[in-house]
């Protein structure tokens, strides 16, 4: 019967002769019941799946030779494979001997039935053994295989349908058919999910892999721990290995396209002989042009690394396009059978609807494919981009290194690098998105004519003003908020938070605050100028062109085919026209990051060749910090012998540190050489210490030996110190040392270079921080002829003249120039500067005022996390509480919120009704071949357009406006809680945290979340309108409706749970990434001379990977959702239409337009509203971390109504301590115990003591940095506790003139030197120059060019640090006060400097009361009192020469240092 059939339909003419036979219109098409012939079941469909596995076999093969990654062992799923397949195949050689023995006479004229079923057996067979390939090739999944056998299914499902429909009359061939159909099915689904890496074909394009990691996220909140190691391919090592060898390349083509040698150079060169200032031009034109450049060789670095995988997500998204344009055109056909072809049968509008709905899905899998791409490419861009720039910020010089901030760098790795990943997003748009517009415009015109080109003219003139918009949003938000205001914001905040200690005990906060809300308003101003609405196109379009069709002729008539089709292609149009101004917009502002970051990957670094492998010396060298600055160092000729001490003398600012600078090779050689042989070890003049315990910030990344270990804190008489500490070695130091005093920090400075074991060792003055037994003991047990480092070759600078007999060498520095050298006899001898020097001021020493360790917190800590100091990011669990939304929305106000709920409804409502009047004009009758008061029509059109429109600009403003006022509460929240907050807190967070919420955070509040609440409402609106026009269309889709909104919910509330908690994670493990940038810019000098790059490199990768492992889940996360959401949404439109397909006898053309039409629009609409609630639940994370500071402890309220001090208060400047105690934090002994005191008017106190002794408490107490455990301080009578507002205190006092009570760590802020002795603009110039007189610094800031303007680096680096103590001195000798307290003031100048200073404190501050926490004991020995402190008592307190005469602890420590 079967080969009957056969032969009815193909007879013996070749098959390409037999098409009439093999395709029959009339069978297929033309028919209420369609079929395929016979001979094309059998023939084309049984041959296309074999014909592609054949022809691409030996392609894959040889792919799958080319990539072996390892055998896989045989499993039960592979087994289970094989055997099935098997069967499978076994069945085509049954039917063949079947057909052979029982048919033979039959099939003669027939051959190509007969091998039909062996072609498909061996075709079986083939897939099998590629199976096996797979397995031995390590290949897991499959898209080759996975195609073949969805092929395979898809042509036997038309055989099947035949089979079935013969069932009565062929039973066995149905079995067969069945079982063979059945076995394709069982190979489709036998596939796997699990993630990515191992993911089949089909789990990658529909994001089931993820599944897993959302049910467990639904269930307990993530941790850290239950997220997946990064791929490798997205690993931080991986990606910049290969990067850094390209971007290398394009540096040095920079360099050489910009070099004097090139072009540009000798077009300019030619006029050389006009004089220098040709050369000038030239060299600043040169500069330009590279800056210019910079961005684009990044950007061709960034595109020669991942654009290949970036050209694959451009693939799908013009698959993605083409199945857009289709739809219409299915939508076309089924509308045209609706209102002309009334007898059409009902299959066809299944057809339709099932095509539609197909094509739906396909534009939904390849549109978030495409996300996908570029969201991993934007990823792995990122991680390239901050591995550029922490790489730089280890190699680049001191001279670049002053023209960027750590602020500014750390904008560089947020906000630019995300600006990048915006343009991988959106950059296909800038190309793509014309295309689209053009395609839509075609179809209109082939739709309506010559009417399409008033849509064109309306897009021409749409475009350009959208563009302007976008141009002048694009110019106010790039160049004003993120380079200018936000930049600044970021900087000052930087500062604020690295000198803290002097704001606090300046009482600076409420100005500084000021200064900080100043720069936010101008951010938020130009923020609010960048809400500018862009007007919506697709009502005025099809205005325009519904309009002009109407009135072009009577004859035009609108009915649903034209109303609805057009609106579809309207709507497609309305993406590319909205998209077009932003992604330009976006493209706009990843040049200008482009720029930012390839000018700071292009600035200069380091030359290799400043320091040369030979002995140490120096060969006529000529030294500056800059190409075009002064030189710093001149004629520099030393030869330093292997193992040998070297000392290095001279005033402040003579070059003593700019010396070791240039044996480190940090500076720029002019001219001559030096040489450095050996590994160096260098202790800088300002310690630098990380935030890790005192063990790791000694090895160093080192291995750990004890015994060498011991040995080196004995010797750098750590041992004592470690006693203090809460967990001795394994206390967490602070940032910055926070919780160290200067001398513990230069000390565990020097004991990670002896640890070292180096061969030659650069030691910036490590013992002006000491006390001078502390110092006697480091030097003749480290740095002396006795010492661990007796055989290592020993540069020291140092003011120390007891020193200076031991030194094998003595070199005095003047003024940049090797004034004196030779050994300290021989200069001695010689009767010069350096003896006559040495003879006024041999017998001064110097004397340690480290105060106690302080590891504050208001906490209770448990033993074992006693040496635990900064307490890490942490991230909350769950969803977000409730509670945040209501701070949110509760900063706007409810008199806000409620009218933009009814806008959104109101702009709703318009919608709903002028497309409910399309589809009554479309179903309007045609009378004498036109439609009656069309005028009208579209004049009622039109108005409810506008209205809309107006609604829509309303709801823009009021969101925008929304945002703006909620986003400075919050901010200065913030801001008001961060300051508030005591000392302690500083100590425990770490500045990256702080950073972060003052970065990312507020950004985030800034733009994201009014930016998805608008999206969201908006589209929530839109949702529901689409809703009611289908079930007015269609009551019965309520039924379908309902299930799948529950079904959206459901889904819904698993993603949210899991991409919160993510967004969390990912937050918090962006800070980790900020705080170590910060650390290591600060630190890049020693980094570099202990030759630690490779290990901080490694640490910045694991940062950012781990960062990525929160980031990557996080995103597809969204498009899992989007995906399986995507799919609900089409259940909608398959609904719609098939439910008009049913009620086509009783449903209008223009309501089966309108609901099929809107419908198509829900896929955009549910994705669009995942995406913006998505964004408002995790960007409300942003939110919650802001507020986390309200509930941390806070000091006492600034200032208190109806509170006030007694005029002109202090009058007189009298202390008194009441039973005064002081502790750093609960649980601690007191650091101060029972002290009472009275210090008169104009009395002098000098305090000393030793380490641990508590002088500088007295300090904290004075100006309640710490408040009081017990007892009362009176300032003149007023108990300073009993007023809470202690800004009035401190701002009538003047505080000691360097950051207490860290002494030897003089703060300046990035500004003008006028600025940082007057931020305020307090005093006049010649007060001001006065002061700097006053503090010996009126020479050296007379003769810089810009005086009292000069600019003073980021933490005054461009300063050395004695140069910095004196600003600091000037600073305060600027103030006229009662009372003065000064710590440590004089720590980094030399003697002479030092001697000079005391006696103006002498005498400008006569009539004051003066603190001293003395550092030279001989500086204390003619004042009226001196107190003696031990263990937080007072043990002596008399007049020195009494004290001297009692032959207490004071007699003790004169006689240490040699005064009695």
């Amino acid at each position: 019967m079967g080969i009957g059939i056969l032969q009815s339909d193909c007879d013996s003419e070749p098959l390409w002769l037999q098409r009439r036979q093999t395709l029959d219109w009339n069978r297929t098409w033309y028919t209420a019941n369609p079929d395929l012939t016979q001979c094309f079941q059998n023939t084309v469909l049984v041959w296309v799946p074999c014909i592609y596995l054949w022809l691409l076999a030996p392609f894959y093969c040889l792919h799958l030779y080319c990539h072996d990654r390892g055998r896989i062992r045989m499993s039960c799923l592979c087994t289970a494979k094989m055997v099935l397949g098997f069967l499978l195949a076994s069945f085509g050689f049954v039917e063949f001997f079947y057909i052979l023995l029982e048919r033979s006479q039959e099939i003669q004229q027939h051959m190509v039935f007969l091998l039909s079923p062996i072609i498909r057996s061996m075709t079986v067979i083939l897939a099998l053994c590629i199976i096996q390939l797979e397995r031995v090739r390590g290949c897991r999944s499959s898209v080759f295989l996975f195609l073949f056998w969805v092929l395979a299914v898809v042509c036997s499902l038309v055989p099947l349908r035949a089979k079935i429909q013969l069932a009565m009359d062929e039973p066995v061939s149905v079995e067969r058919f069945t079982a063979k159909t059945t076995v394709s099915l069982v190979f489709n689904l036998l596939q796997n999910p699990c993630p990515v890496k191992d993911a089949s074909f089909l789990s990658k394009i529909l994001f089931w892999w993820f599944t897993g990691l959302v049910v467990k996220g639904y269930r307990t909140p993530l941790a850290a721990e239950d997220l997946w190691t990064l791929r490798e391919e997205d690993q931080s090592n991986k990606i910049m290995s290969e990067l850094q060898q390209d971007w290398t390349a394009e540096s040095v083509l920079s360099i050489t396209a910009f070099s004097p040698s090139g072009r540009q150079e000798k077009a300019l060169a030619s006029g050389v002989a006009l004089g220098s200032r040709l050369q000038d031009q030239a060299q600043l034109l040169r500069k330009l042009q590279k800056e210019q450049s910079s961005g684009f060789f990044l950007l061709r670095t960034l595109a020669r690394k991942f654009g290949p995988y970036f050209l694959t997500g451009t693939l799908c998204i013009i698959f993605h396009d083409a199945f857009m344009f289709a739809i219409p055109q299915v939508l076309r056909r089924l509308l045209l059978q609706e209102t002309v072809d009334e007898d059409a049968p009902l299959w066809k509008g299944y057809f339709y609807a099932t095509l539609m709905f197909l094509l739906s899905c396909l534009q939904s899998l390849f549109n978030h494919q495409y996300m996908y791409t570029c969201f991993t490419v934007g990823m792995r861009v990122k991680t390239a981009v901050m591995g550029l720039v922490y790489r730089k910020s280890l190699v680049i010089n001191s001279a670049a290194r002053r023209t960027c901030t750590v602020g500014e760098i750390v904008n560089l790795v947020s906000a630019d690098t995300q600006k990048l990943m915006d343009f991988v997003v959106y950059f296909n748009a800038v190309w793509l998105a014309p295309i689209e517009i053009a395609l839509c415009l075609f179809f209109l015109w082939q739709h309506l004519g010559p009417s399409a080109l008033a849509g064109i003219a309306t897009v021409i003139l749409i475009f350009p003003l959208n563009g302007i918009i976008a141009k002048k949003r694009s110019k106010l938000q790039v160049k004003a908020i993120q380079m200018k205001f936000m930049d600044s914001r970021i900087r000052l905040m930087n500062e604020i938070l690295n000198g803290i200690k002097i704001l606090k005990f300046y009482a600076w906060e409420k100005a500084f605050l000021e200064q900080v809300l100043g720069h936010r308003r101008k951010e938020l101003k130009a923020l609010k100028n960048s809400y500018l609405a862009s007007f919506s196109p697709s009502f005025k379009i099809a205005f325009a062109m519904f309009g002009v069709y109407v009135t072009l002729d009577d004859r035009n008539v609108l009915d649903a085919q034209k109303v609805f089709v057009s609106m579809a292609l309207i709507n497609i149009l309305k993406t590319p026209l909205s998209q077009l101004p932003f992604a330009i917009s976006t493209t706009m502002q990843a040049m200008v990051s482009l720029r930012r970051l390839g000018k700071y990957l292009c600035s200069e670094e380091l030359k290799a060749d400043n320091v040369s492998k030979a002995p140490l010396s120096s060969e006529d060298g000529t030294f500056s910090w800059s190409s075009e600055g002064p030189p710093c160092l001149k004629r520099i000729n030393i030869h330093v012998p292997r193992g040998s001490l070297v000392a290095v003398v001279g005033h402040v600012g003579s070059g003593k540190s700019s010396l070791l600078s240039a044996m480190l090779g940090e500076t720029e050689k002019r001219s001559g050489r030096v040489s450095v042989k050996g590994s160096v070890a260098y202790v800088p003049q300002q310690a630098w210490i990380q935030n890790a315990t005192v063990q790791d910030n000694v090895i160093f990344g080192r291995e750990k030996l004890k015994t060498w270990y011991h040995r080196v804190l004995e010797a750098c008489a750590l041992l004592p110190d470690l006693d203090i500490l809460p967990a001795g070695d394994a206390t967490e130091i602070g940032e910055k040392g926070l919780n160290l005093s200067g001398g513990q920090k230069q000390r565990v400075s020097l004991a990670r270079a002896v640890y070292r074991k180096a061969d030659v060792y650069l030691l910036d003055d490590p013992l002006s921080a000491v006390d001078s037994h502390v110092g006697q003991h480091i030097f003749d047990k480290v740095i002396g002829p006795k010492g661990v480092l007796r055989d290592k070759t020993r540069i020291l600078v140092t003011h120390g003249m007891s020193f200076l007999p031991q030194a094998d060498h003595i070199l005095v520095l003047v003024d940049g120039e090797i004034t004196e050298s030779g050994s300290y006899q021989e200069l001695l001898s010689r009767h010069g500067a350096f003896a006559d020097f040495i003879h006024t001021f041999a017998n001064t020493e110097r004397k340690e005022s480290n105060m106690e360790p302080v590891s504050e917190t208001d906490e209770d800590q448990i033993p074992e996390d006693l040496g635990k100091l900064t307490e890490v990011d942490k991230a909350r669990t769950g969803r977000v509480r409730l509670e945040m939304y209501k701070k949110y929305f509760k900063t706007i106000g409810l008199s806000i919120i409620i009218p933009i709920v009814f806008l959104y409804a109101f702009q709703q409502g318009a919608s709903l009704a002028y497309n409910y009047w399309l589809s009554m004009w479309a179903d309007d009758p045609v009378v004498n071949g036109t439609q009656i008061d069309t005028d009208l029509k579209l004049t009622v059109f039109g108005a409810l357009g506008f209205v809309q429109g107006v609604a829509i600009f309303g709801t823009t403003v009021a969101i925008s406006i929304c945002g703006i006022i909620a986003s400075r509460q919050l901010h200065m929240d913030l801001l008001i809680n961060v300051l508030r907050s005591p000392m302690s807190f500083f100590e425990c967070t770490p500045s990256g945290n702080l950073l972060n919420r003052f970065a990312k955070e507020i950004d985030a509040i800034d733009c994201m979340v009014p930016e998805g609440l608008k999206m969201m409402l908006s589209y929530v609106f839109k949702l529901m309108e689409v809703c009611i026009i289908v079930l007015m269309a269609t009551p019965f889709a309520a039924v379908i409706i309902l299930p799948l909104a529950f079904l959206y919910a459901f889904v819904q509330s698993f993603y949210v749970a899991t991409s919160c908690q993510l967004r969390r994670l990912e937050a918090v493990s962006r800070s980790p990434i900020y705080t170590h940038f910060n650390e290591t810019v600060q630190g890049a000098s020693v980094i570099r001379a202990f030759g630690e790059q490779p290990r901080f490199i490694l640490q910045a990768n694991q940062r950012v990977d781990f960062n990525q492992t929160s980031y990557f889940p996080r995103f597809v996360a969204t498009r899992w959702l989007a995906v399986n959401l995507e799919f609900v949404g089409n259940g909608v439109v398959l609904a719609a239409a098939i439910l008009s397909v049913m009620g086509k006898s009783t449903l209008s053309p223009g309501i089966v337009g309108l609901a099929v039409s809107h419908s198509l629009q829900v896929t955009g609409i549910l994705s669009w509203i995942v995406r913006s609630w998505t964004d408002v639940e995790n960007n409300i994370v942003s939110v919650e971390r802001v507020n986390e500071y309200a509930d941390t402890a806070k000091e006492a309220s600034w200032s208190i109504e109806g509170s006030s001090l007694p005029p002109a208060w202090p009058n007189r400047g009298t202390l008194e301590f009441l039973d005064y105690g002081l502790q750093y934090r609960k649980g601690l002994e007191l650091a101060l115990k029972g002290i009472t005191l009275n210090i008169h008017e104009r009395e002098r106190v000098g305090i000393v003591g030793r380490t641990g002794a508590g002088k500088s408490s007295l300090a904290l107490g004075i100006f309640r940095i710490l408040e009081a455990a017990k007892g009362k301080i009176f300032i003149d009578g007023v108990d300073i506790k009993a007023r809470p507002g202690f800004h009035y205190i401190n701002c009538f006092l003047v505080m000691n003139n360097i950051c207490c009570p860290l002494p030897q760590d003089p703060v300046l802020f990035s500004g003008s030197l006028r600025m940082n002795l007057d931020p305020f603009d307090t005093y006049t110039d010649e007060e001001v120059w006065r002061s700097l007189e006053l503090a010996h610094l009126k020479n050296f800031i007379s003769n810089l060019p810009d005086k009292l303007n000069h600019e003073c680096s980021e933490g005054g680096e461009n300063l050395s640090l004695g140069q910095r103590q004196l600003v600091c001195l000037a600073r305060a000798l600027l103030r006229k006060t009662k009372i003065l307290v000064l710590d440590e003031a004089t720590a980094a100048v030399d003697l002479e400097t030092d001697t000079l200073i005391q006696s103006t404190i002498r005498t400008q501050f006569e009539d004051c009361t003066v603190l001293t926490i003395a550092h030279r004991l001989n500086t204390i020995m003619d004042y009226t009192r001196v107190i003696v402190m031990d263990r937080g008592h007072i043990v002596e307190m008399e007049s020195p020469a009494n004290l001297i005469a009692q032959r207490g602890q004071f007699y003790r420590m004169c006689r240490e240092a040699g005064l009695v």
